[in-house]
Formats: C-alpha cells, sequence, structure tokens
C-alpha cells in the first residue's frame, strides 16, 4: 500500500492544512485484526472499537525522539492541545508526547479528536500493549456510529503516518477497518468532513435522533432496527418503535386521512375547526372556475404533496392559477385550490393532546447589501455550517430551481440582478425548512384559542403526533378574531424547527414523545438474567427459564442449542452469543429473558445489553486457552467476570462460592452478591458464612441422604427448599454437577424475585430428557443397554461426567465412551481427555472434532490416544473412529445387555436421532470379555489440573 508524506499549509479556520502525498512503501506498520464492541465488554463498559497493530520498527521509537512529529500533528489538530489523558487535566496529552509515548496511544487520540470535530461527541479512549507480542497494540476508541468510527481509525493510522519519518514509513491493512474511497490529497480537514458526510448518510435524522437521545437519558434501551430511522425503544413486551415522528401508535387510518387534505378539512370543517374554503379539480380551466367561486387569493397544490412540494400560494390571476395547476398536477393528479388566508405561516406540534412547541416558518429568502447579487447572496447562505442537503441538519440549503426563477421574474427579478440594501427578496411562497426556509420560536405568543384549536385538529384525525399548519396575521391573537386557521395536518412532523430554531429558544420536544411511549417510571425494559463459565452454563440457563416459566412468564432462552421462546425453538444454532440475544430482545412476546452467555461472543462483540438485572458464573476451568489472548484462567476469569461487572445497582450478582476464581468476582460485580454451593453446613467456606450472617442470599446444598439437602439463606432466615434427589435431572442426586447447576439457577430464581416455592415446583419437574435439556445427561434405554448423551467436550466436563460415572459403575457390566474435543484447544488439553477416558471406560472410541478448527487430519484422535495410553489404557480398547455418527454406531454395536455407553456428540439433535434409530441386526455376537479400567494406583493419575477441586485452578495457572 502506497505511503504519505506531508506538508504544511496555511491556516484554514484555525487549523494547519495538512497535505500528504504518496511514496514507496517500507511496511512496518500492520493492521492486524479490528472488533466493534456495541455492548459492555472486556475493556469497559462503552461501545468502542479496538484496532490491533503491530508497529514493527517504530516500537523503538517514541513521540519524543521523532523529530517534528510532535508539532506537526498538533498544527494539523490543534484540538488535541486540550485531551487531559491519563493525566486527567487540559493539556495532559501534550505532555505524554513531549515525554514520549507510542504510536498506538497517537492514534487513539486522533481518531477520537476526528470524531469530535466531525460533531460527533465522543472522548474516551485506551491503548494495551498486547501481552506476550512486542510492538503490538490494542487501540481502542469510543464511537457514536459503527461506520463512522472505524473510519476514523483508518484516517487516525493514515494521518499519524503520514507525519513519520520517511524511514519509518509503511501501513498495510487499512482495507480491515473501511472500504470507503481514499481522500485525494488526504488531509485533516477532508478527513473530518468525510466523517461528517459518512455521519449524515449512516446517522439518525435530527427527528429521530432527538427521540433516541431522550430515551438514553432516561435509561430505556434503544435498538435500530434498519440503516434507516426504523429503531425499537425499549425490550421484549415493552418495545415501542418509532420511525421519526411516527410511533407504533400512530393510527394508519390517521396518517392516510392527514394525507388526502380534502378530507381533512372536511372532518375538521364539521368539528367546527377554522379552515380555508375550497375544492378537488382535475384542470386548469376547472381550478380558474373555482378561484373564482372563491373570490380573493388562493391557494393551489396537490391533494396528496408533502413538504410544501408543488404547493403556490396567493394567487390572483388566471395565468397564475393555470401555471400553479401545472406545478401540482405534476405531483397529484387531483389538485386542491382553496382560500389564501393572509398572515404568517405557523407550525403547532401537537403530541398526545397537548400542544409542545410552536415556531413561525419564513420563507426561504436573501436581504440585499446593494453590493451583491441575488445569486451570490444565495451562496452566502448556503455557506451557513447549520444548512446541509435535505434533512441531514438543522437547516437546508437553499436549491436555485426553476420556482425560484419563476418566482423571482414575478417580480421583475433575475439572479444577477443586485438588491438595494435591506431589500427582502422571497424565493419561494412557501415556508418550509425543507425549501430552505427559517423558523422563528413563538412557543410562549400563542394564544389558547388557537393552541385548543391545534389540539383538537390532531385528535379530530387520530393523531398522536401531529404538525397542524396555521395561517395568521397575530398568533398571540385568537384567530376567531383577526381570521385565519389550520391549512393542514401533518401525520409525520419534523422536529428540528423547534430543536434548533433560528430565532428564538430551543423546544426540547422529545421528552413528550418519550413520555407517551413510556409513561413516568416506565423503562421499556424486561428482566434479563445472564449465565456464563466453563461448563453448566446451558443446563443452569434451562432450569432458570423453566422456573420464570412457572412464574407464568413467557421466557426468550438463549443457548448452545438455538434460540427459544417458551418452549418454542425458534432458531437452531449456536446461540450464546449476542447477536441470539438481541434476537430474543427483539421479540415481542417475551417478558423475561434468560441469556447463556459463551466467552467467543464477549471477545468479539462484548454483551447485548447494557447491564442484567441478575448475572451468575457457574465455574471457571481451563477451556479454550491458548484462543484469542486467553491464556490462563486468570484470562478466562476476566473475560468471564464481564457478566456480573454489568450487573444493575440494583440487581443480584450469583457466584459459585466453591470456585476461588469465581468467588473473588464479588469484589468488582455490580449489584448485590449472593452465592451458591456445594458445601453448606460445616464445610462452608468462612467468607461464605460471613456473607449468610450478613443478611446476604445463599443456596447451598447441606449433606444427607439423596444427594443432600438445598438450603436457602436469605435475611437472615434458613428456609429448606428441598432434597436434591427430588430433582429429575440430578439422578437421584448422583449427578452432582446437575445438584450445582440447580443451585445456581435457584439462587438467579430467588434473587430476581421468584418464591420458594415457584423454585421447588419447577425444579421438581426438571429432568434429563432430551425434549427439556438437549445435550445434557439424556437417557435411552431402548436398546436393552443404557446410553447417556451428554455435551463433555473439555476436560473439566468429562470429569464431572466421571464422577456420576464411577457411582454408577455398579450396576452396568461395562462402560463404552466416545470422546472428542474441538481442535482449537490445546495440545495438553487433547492429551488429558485421552487420560481421562482411560480412567473412565473400557471401551474408548475416539472421533475427530468435524471441523477440526485447524488440525490436521487424525491430529485430534492422535493426541488424545497418546493420553490415554499413557494413562495405561491397552491399545485395543482404544479405538478410532473420526466420523462422529459412526463413532457412535461403533459404541453401540460393542454395548450388550448390562452395558453403558456414552457418547459426547458435537451435533446434538444428530446424534439423538441415530440413538434412536440404531438397529442391533449386524453386530457380532461374542466379543471379548472386558477388561475393566478401574482407576488404580499402579496407573498415572489424572492431571492435578483436572482432577483437583476448583481452588487449585489458581495455582496450576
Amino acid at each position: 500500500m502506497p505511503n504519505l508524506t506531508f506538508s504544511l499549509g496555511q491556516s484554514v479556520g484555525g487549523h494547519v492544512s495538512v497535505a500528504f502525498e504518496v511514496s514507496q512503501p517500507a511496511g512496518p506498520i500492520h493492521v492486524l485484526e479490528r472488533a466493534v464492541y456495541r455492548g459492555p465488554h472486556v475493556y469497559g463498559p462503552i461501545p468502542m472499537v479496538r484496532i490491533r497493530v503491530d508497529l514493527g520498527a517504530l516500537e523503538a521509537w517514541p513521540s519524543n525522539t521523532l523529530e517534528g512529529f510532535n508539532a506537526a500533528l498538533l498544527g494539523a489538530l490543534p484540538g488535541l492541545a486540550g485531551h487531559a489523558c491519563s493525566l486527567r487535566r487540559a493539556g495532559g496529552f501534550v505532555e505524554r508526547l513531549n515525554q514520549g509515548t507510542w504510536f498506538g496511544h497517537v492514534v487513539e487520540h486522533v481518531a477520537i479528536e476526528l470524531q469530535a470535530r466531525a460533531g460527533l461527541g465522543v472522548s474516551k479512549g485506551k491503548t494495551r500493549s498486547v501481552k506476550g507480542r512486542a510492538g503490538v497494540y490494542d487501540i481502542l476508541f469510543e464511537y457514536a456510529e459503527e461506520e463512522v468510527g472505524l473510519l476514523a481509525g483508518r484516517f487516525a493510522l493514515q494521518l499519524a503516518h503520514g507525519l513519520l519519518p520517511a524511514k519509518l514509513r509503511g501501513l498495510v491493512g487499512l482495507e480491515l477497518l473501511s472500504r470507503e474511497p481514499a481522500l485525494e490529497p488526504f488531509t485533516a480537514d477532508a478527513a473530518v468532513e468525510r466523517l461528517r458526510r459518512l455521519e449524515r448518510r449512516r446517522g439518525l435524522g435530527p427527528t429521530t435522533g432527538s427521540i433516541v437521545a431522550e430515551a438514553k437519558r432516561r435509561g430505556i434501551p434503544v435498538m435500530r432496527l434498519d440503516e434507516q430511522s426504523l429503531v425499537q425503544l425499549g425490550w421484549g413486551r415493552h418495545q415501542q418503535r418509532i420511525r421519526a415522528s411516527i410511533t407504533g401508535r400512530t393510527s394508519f387510518v390517521g396518517v392516510d386521512t392527514a394525507s388526502n387534505k380534502d378530507l381533512t378539512k372536511t372532518l375538521l370543517a364539521q368539528s367546527g375547526i377554522p379552515v380555508p374554503r375550497g375544492a378537488v379539480v382535475r384542470s386548469a380551466d376547472e381550478a380558474i372556475k373555482e378561484a373564482r367561486r372563491l373570490v380573493g387569493p388562493v391557494v393551489v397544490k396537490p391533494l396528496d404533496g408533502n413538504h410544501g412540494r408543488g404547493v403556490t400560494t396567493n394567487l390572483v390571476d388566471d395565468e397564475g392559477i393555470r401555471r400553479a395547476f401545472v406545478v401540482a398536477a405534476a405531483i397529484s393528479p387531483r389538485v386542491v385550490v382553496e382560500q389564501h388566508f393572509d398572515g404568517n405561516d405557523h407550525r403547532l406540534l401537537v403530541v398526545n393532546g397537548e400542544l409542545v412547541a410552536v415556531a413561525e416558518r419564513v420563507p426561504a429568502h436573501v436581504m440585499g447589501d446593494g453590493k451583491r447579487t441575488i445569486a451570490e447572496l444565495i451562496d452566502e447562505v448556503n455557506r451557513d455550517p447549520r444548512r446541509g442537503d435535505g434533512h441531514e441538519k438543522m437547516l437546508t440549503r437553499i436549491k436555485v430551481d426553476a420556482l425560484v426563477k419563476s418566482l423571482l421574474a414575478a417580480h421583475g427579478l433575475s439572479l444577477d440582478d443586485v438588491p438595494a440594501a435591506g431589500q427582502r427578496v422571497l424565493l419561494r411562497n412557501t415556508a418550509n425548512l425543507s425549501t430552505g426556509g427559517t423558523a422563528v420560536d413563538r412557543t410562549d405568543d400563542i394564544h389558547p384559542d388557537n393552541a385548543c384549536i391545534a389540539v383538537r385538529a390532531a385528535m379530530t384525525l387520530g393523531l398522536d403526533i401531529a404538525g397542524i399548519d396555521f395561517m395568521c396575521p397575530d398568533i398571540s391573537k385568537s384567530c376567531r378574531e383577526i381570521g385565519g386557521g389550520v391549512v393542514e395536518v401533518n401525520a409525520a412532523p419534523g422536529f428540528r424547527m423547534h430543536l434548533e430554531p433560528s430565532e428564538g429558544r430551543s423546544r426540547p420536544v422529545a421528552p413528550a414523545v418519550v413520555r407517551m411511549l413510556f409513561p413516568s417510571g416506565e423503562t421499556g425494559r424486561i428482566p434479563i438474567f445472564a449465565v456464563t463459565g466453563t461448563n453448566g452454563k446451558s443446563t443452569t440457563a434451562r432450569m432458570l427459564a423453566h422456573i420464570l416459566r412457572q412464574e407464568g412468564r413467557s421466557v426468550g432462552l438463549t443457548t448452545t442449542s438455538g434460540v427459544y421462546v417458551n418452549s418454542e425453538l425458534v432458531m437452531k444454532a449456536d446461540a450464546s452469543g449476542p447477536r441470539s440475544a438481541r434476537m430474543v430482545l427483539r421479540d415481542p412476546m417475551v417478558e423475561a429473558a434468560v441469556f447463556e452467555v459463551a466467552r467467543g461472543g464477549l471477545l468479539r462483540e462484548g454483551l447485548a445489553f447494557d447491564s442484567c438485572d441478575v448475572g451468575a458464573v457457574t465455574n471457571i476451568a481451563p477451556d479454550h486457552l491458548g484462543v484469542k489472548g486467553v491464556d490462563t484462567v486468570q484470562d478466562l476469569a476476566w473475560v468471564k467476570s464481564v457478566v456480573v461487572e454489568n450487573v444493575a445497582p440494583s440487581g443480584v450478582s450469583v457466584l459459585n462460592a466453591d470456585d476461588v476464581l469465581v468467588a473473588r468476582m464479588r469484589r468488582r460485580a455490580g449489584g448485590s452478591p449472593a452465592f451458591f454451593s456445594l458445601r453448606g453446613g460445616e464445610t462452608m467456606p468462612a467468607f461464605l458464612r460471613e456473607h449468610i450472617e450478613r443478611g446476604g442470599l445463599a443456596v447451598v446444598r447441606e449433606a444427607s441422604g439423596a444427594g443432600g439437602e438445598i438450603v436457602v439463606h436469605q435475611d437472615g432466615r434458613r428456609r429448606p427448599l428441598m432434597r436434591a434427589g427430588e430433582i429429575p435431572a440430578t439422578l437421584g442426586g448422583l449427578a452432582e454437577f446437575n445438584v450445582q447447576n440447580a443451585l445456581a439457577a435457584a439462587g438467579m430464581a430467588i434473587g430476581g424475585g421468584a418464591s420458594l416455592q415457584t423454585v421447588r415446583l419447577a425444579l421438581a419437574t426438571f429432568g434429563a430428557s432430551y425434549e427439556q435439556n438437549p445435550g445434557r445427561l439424556n437417557i435411552f434405554d431402548g436398546h436393552g443397554f443404557r446410553v447417556i448423551m451428554d455435551y463433555a467436550h473439555n476436560p473439566a466436563g468429562l470429569v464431572a461426567l466421571r464422577d456420576l460415572l464411577v457411582k454408577l459403575r455398579p450396576t452396568y457390566r461395562r462402560q463404552i465412551g466416545m470422546v472428542c474435543v474441538p481442535g482449537d484447544r490445546r495440545d495438553e488439553d487433547l492429551r488429558a481427555m485421552g487420560e481421562i477416558a482411560a480412567h473412565t471406560f473400557d471401551e474408548i472410541v475416539l472421533r475427530e472434532d468435524p471441523g477440526r478448527r485447524g488440525r490436521a487430519e487424525g491430529e485430534i484422535i492422535a493426541l488424545m490416544a497418546e493420553g490415554a495410553q499413557r494413562a495405561g489404557a491397552p491399545a485395543h480398547r482404544i479405538h478410532r473412529v473420526p466420523d462422529e455418527l459412526a463413532a457412535a454406531e461403533a459404541c453401540m454395536s460393542m454395548a450388550r445387555p448390562g452395558d453403558l455407553v456414552v457418547l459426547t456428540p458435537t451435533e446434538v439433535d444428530e446424534m439423538w436421532r441415530h440413538v434412536l434409530a440404531f438397529s442391533a441386526t449386524n453386530r457380532p455376537e461374542e466379543i471379548p470379555p472386558p477388561e475393566i479400567l478401574r482407576p488404580g494406583a499402579s496407573k498415572p493419575e489424572i492431571p492435578a489440573i483436572y482432577a483437583e477441586t476448583p481452588a487449585s485452578w489458581v495455582r496450576h495457572a
């Protein structure tokens, strides 16, 4: 990619113009990857762009060693001088520059400043070195609009890179950030203008933007549903939708009526509202005839036009009426001819039966100075930074078209004429802002009669939000006394004339809209329950959803097997990321949401919500290590803790008291801490006992028969919930991992306000069936032997399953197991799976991960087999069957009455169908007698990191 050199030019608007030229690349700076965090993430709670760069040789060159760099940077972007940086005072960034800081940090501040100059109001960022990779940095900065943020990152890299000495230049990988056309020549001012233009294309308009800003101010969640202005406010069942000033409550009949100007007038007149007399015509001759009948000046306009298009006012002669008809008929075949009300044009904004703002609209015009032509005066007006194209800014540029020239000609003028000083030259008959008009706030001036007429007009048409076009000589006097009235009712009025009038006070009209949609005290939120951890997430989430449904709620659930609304599977997928969570939050049926939150989505995009009501972490065990910078269990805990760090202040963080890394999260978890533990009674950890004594919430298992008794401690009271063995999913209390999952689910439900009776009833009906908890301890007994299907896909999960199988061992003749692990795990994890399998199964069938995830064919099986043999498994008891279904077939074909077959699938649904369809007709009649591989002192032990309690993960990390 070409490099850029720079030269300083003259100051433009207080900024030094910096132009960049193309030179040959040296290539030391590489853009490696980028991410867009849309919700809270591992680096912070606000939306941010992350750009990972490798500085190469530039790592050895901090800013104070780059001759001329700092001065050129501040010359290009003087606003950087005000950045506080980590010193937290204005000028702090300049101090860091002069002391010496690294290129990534500079790019962070440049990206922020470029967006700030573009009017996007961002200010936060951070740059972090990547652990174990010299010269590689993560540059993070806030953004307001996603595409604009990415482009700002690209421009920041280009700008800072162009200021480097020639020997250090070279920049590759910018295409990862944005494919917007290149700027030639590249200047800071041009970059800012491009960002502004992109924001205008992608950002929300003034009306929608003001409503969204007010909703956010009130803590109401906002979700943009398309690339235009369709926006969802609130979540699930409590959501409301808007598109500009059209809301989900806006009457279609009202909108349709307002679009028919003649029908509107008829209905208003029938309600006693003053409107101009007139009629609908289809020809110029009819228009002239109707105008003569009305007597006096008339208005000609399309029947169903908008934004003032095709409207001609104050017509008094036949020729003018004929020309006006042609203009109006180009928009609508039916044309309205009506009385012209004398006076000023006003827009009265009515929201939910309340008049909230009044603006006097002034038609586009220029004021002569005796020196410049009309064309030059128009150019001067259009240079006002408040003016833009269409509705992108608060005012619209005046467009010189045939209507402007015709109106000038009617007054004996042309664009080349020089009007006298103080002469007002009218450029439009209509006063719409969309045709270049301006607005003067008159909210405090309106007469009560006029306000009442506006409210009644909106209610007559059945509109929740309406813009009433009102003509009268003086808005402070009753139109019933001085003349005038309603000339139009608009169903989707723009707010910009009220938000930023050319003269007078700004009127914050959006609060009235949000107050209508969400009365005082309503936030539009539904309860969100989020659960994360290494193992047990899916089962805990399903148990919790089952409890919430017992309360009568409509529940949205995301898990690794799909998205559910109540019992209906609405999308089959690995749905443990933010995209699936947003699907649930958009669903209008959902009254409560339960989200399984996996590591991948947190690292890729962050959370789908700004905060949750109840968050939980089940456990932290070695899994996915060595992937995306997560190398230790401490790193993994850092990622998973994002969930509980973003629990609302009024919420509850539910933590595993038996896991050291999880228990430590209580120090930074949001809301009130709550705990669950298998070690109730005398073995309870000291910190948990203190927590209970302070009245905190804890759900613990106390030792007794049938898997122990589940007890709830809350507000200083001890209340028995049920015996663990009464929960079908625990297999009579033997499946301790499901006892633990039940404790977590109960803690989350009680923390969210569920009664103990509801929790007890729900857990007592939660089993291990495929239908209720697919892929988790599902049992089938239809082939003369028992099949258990369980998604034990990592060493910690297989150890938990092994502990159950040890308890079941006396019941079965042999235990036959199909084992696999995803290919993106470490070599030691694959070997550990083999070792654990050797201590668990009499016959081991090893298979491949279908996707292999970067592994060579056969590599996964080879590493697991190595671990199994190292643990003492005889080679002839280790079977290598790469295909998943074939491996399951091999397991079941080996089985005889009295045997137990354990299948750990990747494709859960397909595997269950295969189990049901299995036929034993082709299996051999005789098999060799089993060599039972029971754990014995003569065999190597399972690696301590997988065999010990979770507290030991810290020591082994």
